[in-house]
């Protein structure tokens, strides 16, 4: 059992007079009618003596987070959901009984008040209290004010505090969910049908990434965490869903840094019939959509840049942009060797598996990545890197995808997919090749999604977007830690 403190012990204390009073220290139901915001929007603009005539009755319920209590009668706040209130407490208007109980209340406690609605002198809109309900004892106290949880690790170890004390990340926490909301109103409006796809699976397929690897003790097998929702929504276009799109938590065992956490959200959508510059359409329409709607404006300030997110965003070749930073022109016919010497040049490691393409996405993400600030879709990345995407009829060293980049990170991933069966064959027969060089994220070998291929797969367009980047985006956070509401942690040591 641990120590308590002085100030834990003394609530502790407090819990057994309200036990001996009959009351339940952890409570029971409140009804609650109203909300601070909602009340301060409605009538905040509303003057003293008519806000006093409307009589107007509220219900609210919070946690207590400042107390001044002054003889017969006091001031207190709430914060519940949407923010703080004031609250006016008197034992004229509660009784001596009701007025003592609230006067053993400590900073943290959740009650619930029922009242009218008044201003004070000062102009603030406070709640007079007629009815008082304890309802639960806190039995830490809460951190200090001003300071909240000074250690950043704590803040995301119990962001249950963090939450209380700091009102930036209550407002990140409501705002995931809306972002969510509209990408989802946006698509259902465009005929776009919301499924589910399994978590589980005994492929390692749909992106290049290390896997968590689990074990299925009925069937007696491995299995994988999903990284990426691709393959499945794929086989639905198969099946005749033209128009499919899937959010939810993907799972890949790498490093942890400001734009990574190992558990992370995305949307994949597929449209039958649509290709790669549908999906530059779509991508730029629901990030467009969503910022409005979200913010009220298409400008976002993020990481020290002020990025418009207008439509129509730029469109440029990889192949270009490093030829813009480095002189190079990879359109070139070159070979492997040349290419090598180049990296070798400019500081690249070249890794046992590396080819043509490599090399050329390793000169990207040195010389180009960082540096493309306003919204860019980046197009035309090599072969060996993008296993399910279409080949470029006019230079099939390259591939029918884009990458969105903003602010130097990824934001979204697209292709015109891969329908022919036969060299979708090839490209996983190349990646089992890689995996055996030591690639350990190389995809792996799906016959199952040969054969759904070989029954015919519409020309068709994917898109894939982060959710939890775009958040990052749209609310100003520089640390994907900030946009997940329980990031991994190291555990504490014990």
């Amino acid at each position: 059992m641990r120590e308590f403190s002085e100030q834990e012990l003394v609530r502790r204390e407090k819990l057994k007079k309200l036990q001996e009073l009959g009351i339940d220290p952890f409570g029971h139901r409140f009804e609650v009618t109203s909300f601070s915001k909602d009340l301060k929007d409605k009538y905040q603009e509303t003057p003293h003596d008519e806000l006093t005539n409307l009589h107007i009755e509220v219900s609210i319920a919070g946690r207590i987070m400042f107390i001044r209590k002054m003889g017969k009668a006091s001031f207190f706040s709430i914060k519940d959901k949407l923010g703080n209130i004031q609250i006016y407490i008197s034992i004229n208007d509660v009784g001596e009984e009701t007025y003592n109980l609230f006067k053993s209340a400590d900073i943290g406690d959740i009650v619930g008040v029922k009242g009218i609605l008044m201003k004070t002198q000062t102009g603030e809109i406070t709640v007079k209290c007629l009815e008082y309900t304890h309802l639960v004892k806190a039995l830490r106290p809460l951190p200090e004010k001003y300071h909240g949880l000074n250690d950043i690790e704590e803040r995301y170890r119990r962001r249950y505090v963090d939450l209380i004390m700091n009102d930036d990340a209550r407002k990140v926490a409501f705002a995931r969910p809306k972002i969510i909301r509209y990408i989802q109103e946006y698509l259902d409006n465009l005929g776009y049908v919301e499924v589910e796809t399994p978590i589980l699976g005994t492929i390692l397929g749909g992106a290049a990434a290390k896997p968590f690897i689990t074990h299925h003790n009925a069937q007696n097998i491995d299995m994988y965490l999903r990284i990426a929702t691709e393959l499945p929504l794929k086989r639905l276009l198969v099946g005749g869903m033209d128009a499919v799109y899937e959010i939810g938590r993907l799972f890949r065992n790498e490093g942890m840094d400001r734009k990574h956490n190992p558990e992370f959200t995305t949307i994949e959508l597929y449209k039958a019939f649509s290709d790669l510059e549908g999906m530059m359409d779509i991508c730029e329409g629901i990030i467009s959509t969503v910022a409005y709607k979200l913010n009220g404006t298409y400008e976002v300030d993020f990481l020290g840049n002020h990025i418009n997110l207008v439509p129509k965003f730029k469109r440029a070749h990889m192949v270009d942009l490093i030829k813009e930073k480095t002189g190079i022109d990879f359109f070139q016919d070159m070979s492997i060797e040349d290419a090598k010497k180049l990296a070798i040049e400019h500081g690249i490691e070249i890794e046992q598996h590396f080819s043509y393409g490599h090399i050329v996405n390793a000169f990207f993400e040195k010389y180009v990545e960082d540096t493309i600030i306003d919204p860019t879709f980046v197009y035309g990345h090599p072969i060996e890197i993008s296993p399910l995407a279409k080949k470029d009829p006019k230079d099939e060293r390259f591939t029918q995808r884009f990458e969105l980049f903003v602010a130097g990170s990824e934001y979204a991933n697209a292709f015109t997919e891969l329908n022919d069966p036969i060299d979708q064959y090839e490209r996983f027969a190349s990646q089992l090749k890689e995996k055996e060089l030591g690639n350990e994220e190389a995809n792996e070998m799906d016959i199952d999604f040969i054969e759904a291929l070989e029954y015919g797969m519409p020309p068709a367009g994917g898109l894939g977007i982060g959710i939890d980047r775009l958040v990052m985006l749209l609310t100003g956070c520089e640390t994907v830690r900030e946009v997940i509401l329980f990031p991994t942690m190291k555990p504490r040591e014990k």
